[in-house]
């Protein structure tokens, strides 16, 4: 598995939960897109009918299960070092009318992963659906996180005659309800149009090394909460605890991902 993540920039979790745990997820998802989509700044627009939006970790019944996963524990060790901590939780979902996204990393290289080619970060992505080829899949180019991003604009996006060649090599991944995958963004990615009448959520798990600061996820969970949560899973929250929770305010905007308004952005042949 950590060849393939270091090969591929994406590995694959097959049956990580079971159908019910996934269909869990999905019922608490449905509740907390509706909160999300009901306030000012409850969402992020990723492109036309695709959000992006934080949550608390104590609205998912599963939470625990998944920062307790073995997997999700022993290959952060293996690749971020025993400091490792988690520092997102959030939902992506691209709604029925979404378009291609822009091919992108998330996030410019950092220089010790130019130098060194160590990675300082991982998503854990756990769907809440079975992906049809329909849903507008994920796709990523792999072996990418490698790439030279001089001329990517904001060190994230490539130039288009570079996006061209990445729709060549891109694959689509489809998992089944209660899958896993780990990631790095780094590897040149993009959302594809979801041409089904059904949403397509995922959560994400974002977990980084010590060198890595907590950026604009801000987690936040109650006292009570912490108080019932095992004290090594704490320990791995990047988190504020509060008396009492407040309404989250998205601050993880990447605004060049909109431009998938502008339809097929190329290399999908």
């Amino acid at each position: 598995m950590i060849n393939n993540l270091y090969d591929d920039g994406i590995a694959a979790i097959p049956g990580a939960f079971s159908s019910g745990w996934g269909e869990a997820l999905a019922e608490d998802f449905a509740t907390l897109f509706a909160e999300a989509s009901g306030r000012p700044d409850g969402t992020v627009n990723r492109g036309r009918n695709r959000y992006y939006f934080s949550v608390h970790p104590e609205r998912l019944r599963g939470f625990p299960d998944v920062v307790g996963h073995p997997v999700l524990q022993e290959v952060s060790t293996e690749v971020l070092g025993p400091d490792w901590r988690v520092v997102e939780v959030a939902f992506d979902v691209p709604l029925p009318g979404s378009l291609h996204q822009p091919w992108h990393r998330d996030f410019e290289t950092p220089a010790i992963t130019a130098d060194e080619r160590r990675l300082t970060s991982l998503a854990f992505n756990i769907t809440a659906v079975t992906v049809t080829p329909e849903m507008g899949p994920f796709e990523i180019a792999p072996g990418t996180q490698w790439d030279d991003g001089a001329r990517f604009s904001h060190g994230m996006f490539p130039e288009p005659d570079q996006a061209a060649r990445y729709g060549k090599v891109a694959v689509q991944k489809m998992p089944r309800l209660g899958d896993m995958s780990v990631r790095t963004g780094l590897a040149i990615h993009r959302g594809t149009p979801n041409r089904s009448s059904v949403p397509r959520p995922v959560l994400i798990i974002g977990v980084v090394g010590p060198e890595v600061s907590t950026g604009p996820h801000g987690l936040q969970i109650s006292r009570a909460y912490a108080e019932r949560l095992p004290a090594p899973l704490l320990a791995r929250l990047d988190t504020e605890v509060v008396d009492e929770l407040s309404p989250l305010v998205q601050g993880h905007d990447i605004e060049g991902l909109v431009m998938g308004d502008m339809g097929d952005m190329g290399g999908d042949d």
